[in-house]
C-alpha cells in the first residue's frame, strides 16, 4: 500500500504576524560525545547540546528532528575539527542563513599529587560554541583553584583565611588550543591548584605553598590575562575569577576582557 504523503506544516506560512526568528532549535540534549584529549588523543564524555538556526519570516517552523539526525552523524567525535562541518550541514538541511552549535561537557585530566604522586582524575566544566557567521569557535573552561587572602595574612598574628575559587577562562583562537593549556593558565594564576586525592604530606605542601602565595581575586584575573595575552594564537579572551569567601556571606569577583581583532 503506497504511503500517504504527509503535510509539511512547518514550511507553510505562519498564521500570525510573520516575523523572522533569530534562533530556533533544540536545547539541552544529553548526548555522548568524543572530544580531543591532548594526552590520550580522544576522550569519551557526555555533553549537553544546543543547536539553533535562524528562521525566515515566511516559514511557520523549523524541522526539529533534523537537528538530532545531524548530531547523530557526528556521534563518533565532535571537536573544533568538525564544528564548521556541523554548522554548514545545519544551514543546508534546515535552509537557514545562520546556524549555532553549543556543547557543555565535563572534561577529565589525570593529576598527580605534588608530593606523594598519587594520581586521580580532576573534572573541569567546559563549553564549546560556534556560529556559522563567525570564523572562530569559543572555548570556555571553569577551573577550581585555591586562593589565600593577602590582607588576612598581613593583619593576622597567625593564619589567613582561604577559600575555593573558580577561574573561568573563555577564549577565541585562530588555531587549535587545548583544554589542558587553559587549565594550566588558570592553575598558575591562583594561590594553589587543587587535587582530587591528597595524602598528609600533600596537604602540608599545599597549605604552606598557598600561604606563601597569597592572591586577591584581582591578582588572579590579572595573572591569567597576562598569560593569555602572551599567547599569539588567542584573538579574544575573558578571564573571570569568583572567590567563594570563607568568612564573608558573599563572593568576590573580577573580570578582564581583551580583543585583538579590533
Amino acid at each position: 500500500m503506497p504511503r500517504k504523503k504527509l503535510r509539511d506544516i512547518q514550511s507553510e506560512a505562519p498564521g500570525i504576524k510573520a516575523l523572522p526568528i533569530n534562533k530556533v532549535g533544540v536545547k539541552d540534549i544529553s548526548y555522548p560525545v568524543v572530544v580531543l584529549d591532548r594526552a590520550e588523543g580522544r576522550q569519551h564524555t557526555v555533553a549537553r547540546v544546543n543547536m539553533y538556526v535562524d528562521l525566515p519570516h515566511h516559514f511557520r517552523g523549523t524541522h526539529m528532528s533534523r537537528f538530532i539526525e545531524i548530531l547523530n552523524r557526528y556521534r563518533d567525535g565532535i571537536s573544533t575539527l568538525n564544528i564548521r562541518e556541523i554548522l554548514e550541514e545545519m544551514k543546508s538541511q534546515l535552509k537557514a542563513q545562520n546556524a549555532h552549535f553549543e556543547i557543555e561537557f565535563p572534561y577529565f585530566i589525570t593529576k598527580g599529587a605534588p608530593v606523594s604522586g598519587e594520581k586521580a582524575k580532576m573534572e573541569y566544566a567546559c563549553r564549546l560554541s560556534a556560529s556559522s557567521y563567525d570564523d572562530y569557535y569559543t572555548l570556555a573552561v571553569r577551573v577550581p583553584v585555591l586562593s589565600l587572602c593577602p590582607c588576612s595574612k598581613e593583619i593576622s598574628e597567625f593564619g589567613a583565611h582561604n577559600q575555593r575559587s573558580i577561574i573561568t577562562l573563555t577564549v577565541q583562537a585562530h588555531e587549535r588550543i587545548w583544554i589542558e593549556e587553559i587549565v594550566q593558565v588558570a592553575e598558575r594564576s591562583a594561590s594553589s591548584d587543587i587535587y582530587s586525592i591528597l595524602k598528609r604530606e600533600d596537604e602540608k605542601f599545599l597549605t604552606e605553598r598557598s600561604y606563601e602565595n597569597p592572591m586577591f581575586v584581582e591578582d588572579m584575573v590579572r595573572s591569567a590575562a597576562e598569560q593569555l595575552a602572551a599567547m599569539d594564537k588567542i584573538l579574544w579572551f575573558s578571564a573571570e575569577s569568583e572567590n567563594m569567601e570563607s568568612i564573608h556571606n558573599h563572593s568576590a569577583y573580577a573580570q578582564i576582557e581583551m580583543d585583538r581583532r579590533r
